[in-house]
């Protein structure tokens, strides 16, 4: 029995699909804004996502999965306040918006492959729904919820009086003004904005019933997952960040145009940590995947580390915590391929144990440390055997560690050779490439031919 905790109703309960019979779960993912290069702690939400779709699937169910590309429309600060992310991002680059789109898309989906992340069946483009956000928002102005003002068309959260109910707010003391009011023509200070009206100078613009205009970033999501996944759908995902602005809104605008919940169960990743600290700009700790290659990281050891703590307990991020994941990793894949091959006979009882655990595990709403100890107890195993290995290659499909990989050990040379190589390697460091070549020749004499590239010095036996 698949059991999943719900942000909604604050309790883990029994998984049942709307479509039961069909075993088909809908799912949506607020999916990235492609103004810059994606940080691991975006990465985290991602690895989240993927492996409650391969947890999913190990149950046996069928999947129809939306994940947005916010294009346009997501405000500097989320509560409708500052210029368009993707412009002012342009604008730093002198660059075209869509060609930054462009960009920092291709570089996300780069990432998400180097973290063995699946795409969702279903990738959407703000800018390419733009007329299905406009009916979207007739739709909520129709139904009484939205109103008009000479700078957009806003949600009046005052005739929604479940309000809230997502994030739980004091929507008492959140209306005494603890959010600011931008604009003074707003009925309450938590109304939101549904459709903004462009400035003359605003390049992503469209022509709507409200004149030239561009969409509120909340009112993508709530149109595209209708317009793919229906009025209902079974579960919603993204970061702890979403809950008390973006995903309280999606769940207004939804019962402001259909009357309902567009998602029954929503699921939240809790935050990295960097140091035990907030990841910040100004304190240059901001990591991309790239920034851990250059440090010798590979991504799936990232992807380890977050196994290492529940989806939603917040995780600590250090460089010597990713590198101790990176050892764990190596030594995984090792054991796992000690039983490779080895033909001794596993007790069938014994087997089933272990894939009882593990789906225990992942089905106790997506338990993943326990699940990986019940891995490494197999991978321990004292009698080596094919059958174990084939246990692993199947618990993988929900990991996606690519454990069946084989880690290349670097060849050993003789004490001597060993020596040369690194006084050869300081002279080149040191720009002394006459000492250089005396120590290439003197390799060749020993029977070794050396090649120099960017990952450093390689030898040929002769």
């Amino acid at each position: 029995m698949l059991k999943l905790y719900n942000t909604l109703t604050r309790e883990k309960s029994e998984f049942k699909p709307i479509d039961e019979k069909g075993k088909i779960v809908k799912i949506y993912t607020c999916g990235p804004t492609v103004y810059n290069y994606a940080h691991i702690g975006n990465m985290r939400a991602y690895i989240f996502m993927d492996v409650l779709r391969k947890v999913l699937k190990y149950n046996g169910y069928k999947l129809e999965h939306v994940m947005n590309i916010t294009d346009v429309g997501h405000l500097t600060s989320d509560a409708d306040e500052g210029e368009d992310k993707m412009l002012k991002s342009a604008k730093e680059q002198k660059k075209s918006v869509y060609e930054i789109a462009q960009m920092y898309t291709e570089a996300f989906f780069k990432d998400i492959e180097k973290l063995n992340i699946e795409k969702p069946e279903h990738i959407v483009k703000a800018t390419d729904h733009i007329k299905d956000m406009e009916e979207y928002v007739k739709e909520i102005v129709d139904n009484g919820y939205g109103y008009e003002t000479s700078k957009g068309i806003y949600f009046d959260t005052s005739k929604l009086p479940s309000y809230g109910e997502l994030s739980r707010i004091d929507l008492k003391n959140q209306k005494s003004g603890a959010r600011v009011e931008v604009d003074k023509e707003k009925r309450n200070p938590l109304d939101f904005a549904l459709w903004i009206k462009a400035p003359k100078e605003h390049i992503m613009k469209w022509d709507s019933r409200w004149g030239m205009c561009y969409p509120g970033w909340h009112i993508e999501c709530s149109a595209m997952s209708r317009k793919y996944l229906g009025e209902e759908f079974d579960i919603h995902t993204g970061g702890v960040d979403h809950i008390p602005i973006h995903h309280e809104n999606e769940i207004a605008q939804s019962k402001g145009a259909t009357g309902k919940n567009l998602a029954r169960v929503w699921m939240h990743v809790e935050f990295l940590l960097i140091d035990n600290g907030k990841m910040s700009k100004s304190l240059h700790n901001v990591y991309t995947i790239d920034d851990l290659e250059k440090n010798n990281v590979d991504a799936l050891s990232y992807r380890y580390l977050t196994y290492t703590s529940h989806y939603r307990n917040k995780l600590n991020f250090t460089w010597d915590g990713v590198k101790a994941a990176q050892v764990s990793l190596n030594r995984l894949r090792e054991l796992t391929m000690q039983h490779k091959g080895v033909e001794n006979k596993v007790d069938e009882e014994k087997i089933k144990d272990f894939e009882k655990r593990f789906l225990d595990a992942i089905n106790d709403d997506i338990n993943i440390p326990v699940a990986l100890s019940v891995v490494w107890e197999v991978a321990k195993e004292q009698t080596k055997s094919n059958d174990y290995f084939n246990l692993l290659k199947k618990f993988d499909t929900v990991l996606s560690l690519d454990l069946d990989k084989e880690e290349n050990k670097e060849e050993s040379y003789p004490e001597e050779v060993e020596k040369i190589l690194e006084e050869r390697k300081i002279a080149r460091d040191e720009k002394d490439f006459q000492k250089s070549d005396i120590l290439r020749d003197k390799l060749k004499e020993l029977g070794y031919i050396v090649m120099d590239s960017k990952e450093g010095q390689k030898l040929k036996k002769v």
